[in-house]
């Protein structure tokens, strides 16, 4: 199991922020249920996309990639005849599961270890009011899904995953009859919902809903092949944004500022604390500042809990985040493996039942066990910069995950990485 050892370093440098991969599971899923080919220019390849496109081939769709371009064949889906694997992507797995309730015979999806303890009973008791035919243990993989949709009315919890609306949504056209769905509860990560959205209306297919998106209508349709640039990812570039606001001058290039995203909100939250940022085109600077602490809800962006609880440590004062109820429900449990992490770093903490009080001082080098979550090793190789003394890594490869080019990345802005 590989480690890195960093040691702390004034950063300086341009880096281009890799593709979005939220974007490229929404339209590889489209592309694959268009009738006919279309092409996805700049997709990311990373370990959860491949497991989205190894699903879909077993699923009948022909994926050709040529470079910096995946062509996708779309239109024909049938059900597999062999357990499809989606590693460790709850993305892959919530998504699959809508796309296989459109199939007549049955398709059963399984993942590693980090997966099969990731919840999905509200997105199968939603399948279920829709017509489909699930079996499972308790809602955990493997999962048999066996279709086809019928449609109709359906009632799903928004406060677990919003990857089940966005599962439902994106399979709905392509039901029996149009889709109905009542959200229950208030919708957490709602700007991914927008944006899967979004991305159907720019497909060919436009959904009527309430501006809680408590209620989503989904009319019949089909989505139109298209060619789609896959656009930067606010989620991979808030590492690099932090790393300029903490430790030197760092520009991020490749990302759009009218973003659907949900970690867009790493733009608003470094203002709050009161870091130098300039914007130019598609290029964001951030630069050394002296931060300030932060009182913010996480709700609707919990990916950028790890890194923000970085962030704070090095702030001046008293920050506190809320919002957090749904992090143990992650690669790993988040909020744990940050606890844990920030302590060996000699950092001080309150927490309670859902929030976490970090206490701004001057961080300490230490060993960090990221417990194979991409998102808790790249928050603090980054914090690492800032650290008194070395510090280590472990499994330094989980970062594939999403952003396979990280620490390629960070030595090219000056990091200290052996």
């Amino acid at each position: 199991m590989m480690s890195v050892i960093i040691n702390p370093q004034s950063l300086s440098g341009t880096i281009t922020a890799p593709p979005s991969k939220s974007m490229t599971h929404r339209y590889l899923v489209i592309s694959a249920l268009a009738n006919g080919t279309s092409l996805l220019e700049t997709p990311l390849r990373s370990d959860d996309t491949l497991a989205t496109i190894d699903a879909i081939r077993k699923l009948n769709i022909y994926v050709e990639d040529i470079g910096n371009e995946w062509e996708i064949a779309g239109g024909s889906p049938k059900a597999s005849t062999s357990v499809i694997d989606c590693k460790e992507s709850g993305t892959t797995m919530r998504l699959m599961l809508g796309f296989c309730s459109l199939l007549n015979e049955a398709s059963t999806l399984t993942g590693a270890p980090s997966l099969i303890r990731r919840p999905n009973k509200p997105l199968l008791e939603a399948l279920e009011q829709l017509g489909v035919m699930t079996q499972s243990k308790d809602g955990y993989p493997p999962i048999t899904v066996k279709g086809k949709m019928n449609g109709g009315k359906a009632s799903i919890r928004g406060d677990v995953s919003s990857q089940f609306v966005s599962s439902i949504i994106l399979a709905a056209p392509y039901a029996k009859h149009p889709v109905d769905l009542k959200v229950t509860t208030q919708l957490e990560s709602k700007p991914y919902v927008e944006m899967t959205i979004d991305a159907m209306k720019k497909s060919g297919i436009t959904a009527q809903y309430t501006d809680s998106l408590d209620k989503i209508h989904i009319p019949l349709g089909n989505y139109i092949p298209q060619i789609k640039r896959i656009e930067g990812d606010w989620s991979s570039a808030a590492y690099m944004l932090a790393a300029g606001a903490i430790s030197g001058k760092v520009h991020v290039d490749n990302l759009d500022i009218e973003s659907k995203q949900a970690d867009k909100e790493i733009i608003q939250i470094l203002k709050q604390m009161g870091a130098y940022m300039k914007f130019t085109g598609n290029r964001v600077t951030t630069e050394k500042s002296d931060l300030k602490a932060i009182d913010i809800d996480l709700r609707d962006c919990p990916d950028l809990f790890p890194i923000v609880s970085c962030l704070c440590s090095i702030a001046e004062g008293r920050s506190t985040l809320t919002g957090l109820g749904r992090l143990k429900i992650k690669e790993s449990d988040r909020l744990e493996a940050v606890i844990e992490g920030l302590e060996r770093m000699g950092v001080k903490m309150i927490r309670s039942e859902n929030s976490l009080t970090i206490i701004g001082d001057s961080p300490i080098g230490a060993m960090i066990d990221p417990h194979n979550d991409h998102r808790i090793a790249m928050s603090f190789a980054i914090l690492a910069q800032r650290a008194s003394g070395k510090t280590k890594i472990l499994n330094s490869k989980c970062v594939s995950k999403s952003y396979p080019e990280f620490w390629g990345h960070l030595k090219k802005i000056g990091a200290k990485i052996r």
